[in-house]
């Protein structure tokens, strides 16, 4: 249970971010155009990026321990970073305001959320390098658990983004609420940073 609730905590503060991905969700939340298609790619694009880096990390720990060491060093790196860039941040916050109602195409909604998703360099570094890496230190079976729990951070996440854009729609269009957020944002990643560097 413990492996899972870390994969759950850990996988919510790497999306939980703001990002051109996340924004794209939530104009699609407030605007109701093509949701659940967009809740669906984003998430399920997670889970099997998520799924690709446990099992490959898996493969690395098992003929090249040294590549392991590597990865875990490169994942503090990218977590120091992404922290102080996340408190860096919170000093100029940003909004988020709901644009105007506007009728898409299907085919269009789908393209920009799959290339949001899939050329964004982060969404590999979140999900195949720092989560694969992560779930590493949490050996067998738990390293399986922590990616469930990350699985399902990420469609709780997308799910709950999107569908709960517009009842959020005041608070986003306040920059102290994407304060606040990028403030703990960067507090956490400094601290899994943290535990990582110390191998826990």
């Amino acid at each position: 249970m413990g492996d899972l609730v870390a994969g759950l905590l850990t996988g919510l503060s790497l999306i939980v971010a703001i990002g051109a991905q996340n924004a794209f969700v939530l104009r699609q939340g407030l605007r109701r155009s093509h949701l659940g298609l967009v809740v669906a790619v984003c998430a399920l694009s997670d889970v099997v990026l998520i799924v690709a880096g446990v099992a490959g990390i898996g493969v690395v720990v098992d003929r090249a321990p040294w590549a392991v060491e590597a990865i875990r060093w490169l994942g503090v790196a990218f977590l120091v970073v992404y922290g102080v860039g996340s408190l860096l941040r919170a000093r100029r916050p940003q909004s988020l305001a709901a644009g105007d109602a506007v009728v898409e195409r299907r085919a269009g909604v789908l393209a920009r959320a799959v290339a949001l998703t899939w050329l964004n360099p982060h969404v590999y570094l979140d999900t195949v390098l720092l989560l694969g890496s992560i779930a590493g230190t949490h050996g067998e079976p738990g390293r399986w658990w922590f990616a469930l729990g990350a699985c399902v951070a990420s469609v709780l996440w997308f799910a709950g983004l999107g569908y709960g854009a517009r009842l959020a729609a005041p608070r986003l269009a306040d920059p102290r609420a994407w304060q606040v957020l990028d403030v703990v944002i960067g507090l956490v990643m400094l601290g899994i940073a943290l535990r990582l560097a110390l191998g826990a």
